[in-house]
């Protein structure tokens, strides 16, 4: 049987440390493809290129692997790899992308990049993972969460998961004790509350920096956020169906229904 193939992909650009251990870990999976942003795409959603040029760019930035970098978007890289470099051949078996540098928890899946690649690859019917180390920090150490990333991606080729579903894996930072195990979850009630620091140019124009906290409002024990905070892995499935099945049966109470 021939070996699996791995697309690749992040959203914090083809140089970030997270996407450089992610491919080390693939390499004893299966047969590797990389297409990844140019350049850091953090925040970017689910966002597409559909006003301007897209380029892509081989790279031998991983020895022995093939790889692209892309002037779009997370999910623009999904797109050019299943039909542009994978054109008429053979299409990826799963696609992971990270590791992120930083958290992808509760409503941050919205905002992710790293999470957009996934889901878009879910789209296209093809299973996906994105993963997440909630460490900010410019030293952060990947080291703790490697093995699981191996584990996760074997488990997701031999078991397949549902048509639609990518995984949002979230791995706490590295502490003094040991990770204590997976949790499967439900994506916290959590928000960002923004403000706007104010500044001015030199010529006096205003401009803002975007600021603020992150608030859980979630007491329960089976989200994401709980998981993390108790140093487990947070693993939670996702998909693009964003309808709200139990506002349907409020809405058709509406008056103005005919």
């Amino acid at each position: 049987m021939s070996k699996p193939l791995i697309l690749v992909t992040n959203d914090d650009g083809i140089t970030a440390p997270g996407i450089g251990h992610l491919v080390s870990v693939m390499r004893n999976l299966g047969e590797i493809l990389v297409v990844a942003p140019n350049r850091p795409q953090s925040g970017m959603g689910h966002a597409i290129t559909v006003g301007d040029t897209l380029r892509l760019k081989e790279s031998k930035i991983f020895d022995g692997v093939r790889a692209f970098e892309c002037s779009g978007t997370p999910a623009d890289c999904v797109k050019m790899a299943r039909h542009y470099v994978l054109k008429g051949q053979r299409q990826p078996d799963v696609v992971v992308s990270g590791i992120n540098h930083g958290s992808n928890t509760s409503i941050s899946v919205l905002y992710s990049g790293t999470m957009s690649a996934a889901i878009e690859a879910a789209i296209e019917g093809t299973p996906a993972i994105g993963f997440s180390l909630c460490d900010y920090s410019n030293d952060a150490d990947f080291s703790h969460a490697l093995e699981y990333v191996k584990k996760i991606t074997q488990q997701v080729l031999k078991e397949e998961l549902p048509k639609g579903v990518a995984l949002n894996v979230n791995f706490p930072p590295k502490r003094n004790e040991a990770i204590k195990g997976i949790r499967i979850c439900r994506q916290s009630n959590a928000k960002w509350v923004e403000e706007f620091d104010e500044r001015r140019d030199p010529n006096g124009r205003k401009y803002f920096w975007m600021t603020g906290n992150f608030v859980n409002f979630d007491k329960g024990e089976d989200n994401d956020e709980w998981a993390i905070a108790n140093n487990y892995i947070s693993v939670v499935p996702c998909q693009f169906d964003l309808t709200a099945h139990h506002a349907i049966p409020v809405l058709n109470n509406w008056s103005i229904l005919g």
